[in-house]
């Protein structure tokens, strides 16, 4: 099976990526050139768990320091620069180059994927700008160069996935920063990415269920059996087919609303946790956390899952476990869940990551009661529930919560003054 690119729908499509945007921000308000200094924004520089957030394309080059690169494995060196978040400072940045973005498109044809990552359907806008879409693709880069001292760089294709798959695999290794990918061009382009996991919608597991039928690559991919791949993988496979060809008839004007949702929340913890207690201190409150957001959205779940990460020096590195409940979004028994299904499995081991997730959501506010509780009680949790989320709201998380959060090993507290997990203030700017 093959497809007709005549056939196919074709817009000018931009995907812009800010080029190492919180490392890049750091260096432009200290006066430091974003792409030959070196920089690593790190959180928590000051213990054991430091974690990389970002750096330079410098020290990526030089040092080999990337994204989620522990403390302990970054190298000394004289030249390095070490500076903590300022996830606030990220964020109004963030909305200062996508106001720049509106200049050139409507908002209904600007998608922001990421805090550093955008779309734009520029099809309109080439008449009235005179331009053809690589010349407009250098004037944004140029606005933001000249406005905020950053760089970015730009992948241009026919629909969504072409401009990404450009901007991944071709626009940060140009000398202009800029590639563009069309349909014509998929067999030099597309089916010329030999790591299945620089494909765009791939990742390690599915790349690893793809080996295992004998597909190495995209090119492999895009010739293997249509039917056949259907029938192993379904709508996926339909998917991942015809995604090897360049084919994606998303809109940008036309938001795509997932079928299913979740509501999570994941934290590395600053150190490795050797005591249950401790570590269902910061599971307890996690749930809590979540359960609060999905009452939030006037949701309830009926589906509860936990990741557990260990430490490095353990023989294995976790496990992660999910069950179907009766669905609710009371924080006392989402949190009886979670703990269920640690203790189901845990065995003592250091733990530093966890993570938790509500799924299977029923948008309503009725009350599903259990037969085997008391109702009136469960009517009360729920109204303490709601009472709780109420002066949270109001007055921040510090105004109420569990004792339990004072303990050794909680981090809801320390945790609550933090913007997306990470400081969000001007400390470490000099």
């Amino acid at each position: 099976m093959s497809f007709d690119y005549a056939l196919e729908p074709r817009r000018d499509i931009l995907c812009i990526d800010l080029k190492s945007f919180y490392a890049s921000v750091e260096c432009v308000d200290r006066g430091l050139h974003p792409l030959r200094t070196m920089l690593v924004v790190m959180s928590h520089a000051d213990n054991t768990g430091g974690l990389v957030l970002a750096s330079s394309p410098a020290a990526k080059q030089h040092l080999g320091v990337s994204n989620v690169t522990r403390k302990y494995d970054v190298p000394e060196h004289p030249d390095l620069v070490i500076v903590p978040p300022r996830m606030t400072v990220y964020i109004d940045r963030n909305l200062l180059i996508n106001n720049i973005y509106r200049r050139y498109v409507p908002d209904e044809f600007l998608h922001i994927y990421s805090i550093d990552e955008s779309f734009l359907d520029i099809t309109g806008s080439l008449t009235l700008f005179g331009k053809t879409p690589y010349q407009l693709a250098q004037k944004i880069q140029e606005d933001v160069q000249t406005e905020t001292g950053l760089y970015c760089t730009i992948g241009i294709g026919d629909n969504p996935l072409l401009a990404k798959l450009a901007l991944d695999n071709a626009a940060k290794n140009s000398p202009d920063m800029i590639a563009e990918w069309r349909y014509e061009k998929v067999p030099e382009t597309v089916w010329k990415i030999n790591d299945l996991a620089d494909m765009w919608g791939i990742g390690q597991r599915t790349k690893r269920r793809l080996n295992m039928m004998g597909i190495e690559s995209v090119y492999d991919l895009a010739h293997y059996d249509y039917y056949r791949l259907s029938e192993r993988l379904g709508v996926i496979g339909t998917q991942l087919y015809a995604n090897s060809w360049g084919i994606d008839r998303a809109k940008l004007n036309e938001p795509c609303k997932p079928l299913e949702k979740s509501y999570g929340n994941s934290q590395v913890l600053m150190k490795d946790y050797t005591s249950q207690r401790e570590i269902e201190i910061v599971i307890r409150e996690m749930a809590e956390q979540v359960a609060t957001r999905i009452r939030r959205h006037g949701c309830q779940t009926r589906c509860v899952s936990l990741s557990i990460g260990f430490s490095r020096g353990e023989s294995e590195r976790g496990f992660s476990l999910q069950m179907q409940i009766p669905q609710t979004n009371h924080s006392k028994k989402l949190v009886q869940q979670c703990l269920t299904l640690f203790r189901k499995r845990y065995r003592g081991e250091a733990v530093r990551n966890i993570a938790i997730a509500y799924s299977k959501l029923v948008y309503t506010e009725n009350i599903q009661l259990d037969l085997f509780e008391d109702a009136q009680a469960q009517i009360t949790s729920g109204n303490l529930d709601k009472a709780v989320d109420f002066v949270r709201s109001k007055y921040g998380f510090k105004s109420i919560f569990h004792a339990s959060s004072l303990e050794d090993g909680a981090t809801a507290i320390a945790r609550s003054s933090l913007v997306g997990g990470h400081a969000g203030g001007n400390d470490g700017l000099e």
